[in-house]
């Protein structure tokens, strides 16, 4: 196995704040890992300790063979990060935006790496389209294709399909997966949790500290939520209620059904059987990503109070 990042203990804080709490993570050559969390979970701050970005307060480890603290500069050269905002020039065609950064970064077979990253995204047509006109979908594709133009080897995505419509979100993953199948390595901030299953694998943080690891199947059978979806007229409006209730730990509407979990088998029949007659009706379920995403989140400590 020849590890893509490597790294143990990394530790950040901004002031008085610790953002970064000796956060350690492994991800394999070629793998495909979401990085799952809720606002303000370090999620952003970590991926830049990853790219030579920030430099961490304490902790070690590589990315890509390299020392993220000595020699960061390389790993920059190597790497490829997608920023949650759009960071391009919006007064620039999408070609120029492309060649200037072929640029920036010196980079040889200028013209011919500009037209196959055109190409490859399906931005040959637009070529001549100004950055500033695109839609969220469209400056997508170009913030990948500029991250991508050097050919890294290792990818940080940044929430990069937060506010782009559905079918632009899977044309994207498409890219991805094809790139992971050439060999990159990608490590992608997500709060869609769809996007997360499509992910090899998956690492939960929360509020700096790492707290769940694996496939997204390890991680919700470690979580061991038992779990009910109900369904009859007004039971989601009963989230609160039910939610209250001993042996109940989520209670969360999906549309007009209602997911119930908890870890206490007995516990959460008996806060159920009250609401076990007609017009409901209950069966019970395998755990979702969300199911375990929520729970995952009202059981962690928020560091900024």
């Amino acid at each position: 196995m020849s590890l893509a990042i490597d790294v143990r203990g990394l530790n950040k804080s901004f002031g008085d704040k610790r953002v970064v709490q000796d956060v350690s993570l492994q991800v394999e050559e070629g793998k495909i890992c979401g990085f799952l969390g809720p606002n303000g979970s370090g999620k952003t701050t970590t991926l830049r300790l990853l790219c030579g970005l920030l430099t961490p307060d304490s902790g070690e480890g590589t990315a890509l063979g390299l020392d993220i603290i000595t020699q960061a500069s390389q790993i920059k050269r190597r790497a490829g990060y997608m920023t949650q905002k759009f960071s391009l020039y919006e007064d620039l065609t999408i070609e120029e935006n492309l060649q200037f950064s072929a640029r920036v970064h010196g980079l040889d077979r200028r013209k011919q790496r500009v037209d196959q990253a055109l190409e490859r995204l399906g931005l040959a047509q637009r070529r001549r389209q100004l950055a500033g006109a695109l839609s969220g979908g469209w400056k997508q594709r170009l913030a990948l294709a500029t991250a991508t133009l050097h050919e890294p080897r290792l990818l940080l995505l940044d929430e990069p399909t937060a506010g782009v419509d559905p079918k632009a979100r899977r044309t994207f993953w498409d890219e991805i997966h094809a790139l992971s199948a050439e060999g990159l390595t990608v490590l992608v901030s997500t709060h869609y949790m769809d996007e997360a299953e499509r992910c090899h694998e998956i690492a939960y943080i929360s509020y700096g500290r790492l707290i769940a690891r694996g496939t997204a199947e390890e991680v919700i059978a470690r979580t061991q939520l038992i779990t009910f979806n109900g369904e009859g007229p007004g039971l989601d409006r009963l989230a609160g209620e039910i939610g209250a209730l001993p042996g109940v730990l989520t209670a969360a509407p999906f549309g007009q059904a209602l997911h119930v979990s908890g870890t206490d088998r007995a516990a959460l029949e008996a806060a159920l059987a009250p609401y076990r007659r007609a017009p409901y009706r209950w069966a019970e379920v395998a755990p979702s990503l969300e199911d375990v995403f929520i729970r995952l989140m009202e059981t962690s400590e928020d560091n900024y109070r």
